[in-house]
């Protein structure tokens, strides 16, 4: 008794709680913080499985389920808040604002704000908590490799985002032509590499201007994002590989004699 006694003061505690929230390096921050990020995945997979005709008894559990995630979402975001020191700045944060866009469609469910249900499709963007870390792509080793998984992510969030919120404007009034999230999906795609083949057209007029935000957004995003990735992949072209004895760095700039992560002294050059 006087061990779960002392577990439970300890997760009890404030800066306990903030600390294992943030953390990404302790085996239980790491278990916190992955299953948080697998709620999410569920989350939006929950999503695109209820624009598909599936039987009523899936349906249903599904929503039982991501009722239960959304309780989920709803303690972390009181939680957070609690735990944190500077409660205004958090308020007031972008991680704070994700994670209240990822649970207020709920609520505000509750007294039937149903053109505010089009915010649950933001829930993606909780993953972006994670784009800073090595967390989810620990696996990946090289800067070049976590800098493109880093832009493919935030590609595929954005017309995530912008796929079910067009599905949700324009299967009410298209549903024939919006059948699926895969429709609103390929139409995300189209429309936002500027392809448009005409095939897929919505008809309100918020489906129009989600329509005219998502040209402009592929205009600017994606250049943007691959221009980015090619500068890096320039930039490592002129490097060697000097593997740094602290911290395992493998490719630094031809002339570096400290290593530009944890500056320890770098060996010889071992390019071959």
């Amino acid at each position: 008794m006087g061990f779960f006694y002392l577990l439970g003061k300890m997760l009890l505690n404030r800066k306990n709680i903030e600390f294992y929230l943030t953390d990404l390096e302790t085996p239980v921050g790491k278990i916190i913080n992955l299953t948080l990020a697998l709620l999410v995945l569920v989350s939006s997979g929950i999503f695109v499985a209820e624009t598909y005709n599936i039987p009523d008894e899936s349906r249903t559990e599904l929503k039982s389920l991501d009722t239960c995630i959304i309780i989920i979402f709803a303690v972390e975001y009181i939680l957070r808040f609690w735990s944190t020191e500077n409660k205004i700045k958090y308020l007031f944060s972008v991680y704070s604002i994700i994670d209240l866009l990822a649970i207020l469609p709920f609520f505000l469910g509750l007294v039937d704000i149903s053109s505010l249900r089009l915010l649950r499709w933001f829930r993606i963007l909780k993953l972006i908590r994670f784009l800073d870390k090595k967390f989810l792509f620990g696996s990946i080793s090289t800067e070049d490799g976590l800098t493109l998984t880093r832009t493919l992510f935030t590609l595929f969030a954005i017309i995530f985002i912008f796929s079910g919120l067009i599905y949700q404007v324009e299967h009410p009034v298209n549903p024939f032509i919006f059948a699926t999230f895969l429709d609103a999906f390929y139409f995300s795609v189209v429309t936002m590499t500027t392809v448009g083949f005409g095939d897929v057209i919505p008809i309100s007029e918020l489906g129009r201007l989600l329509t005219v935000l998502m040209i402009l957004t592929g205009v600017a995003l994606i250049p943007w994002q691959v221009g980015d990735l090619i500068k890096r992949l320039v930039k490592t072209a002129n490097q060697v590989e000097i593997i740094c004895p602290g911290c395992g760095l493998v490719f630094h700039d031809a002339d570096a004699q400290f290593c530009k992560r944890c500056g320890k002294k770098l060996p010889k050059n071992q390019s071959i």
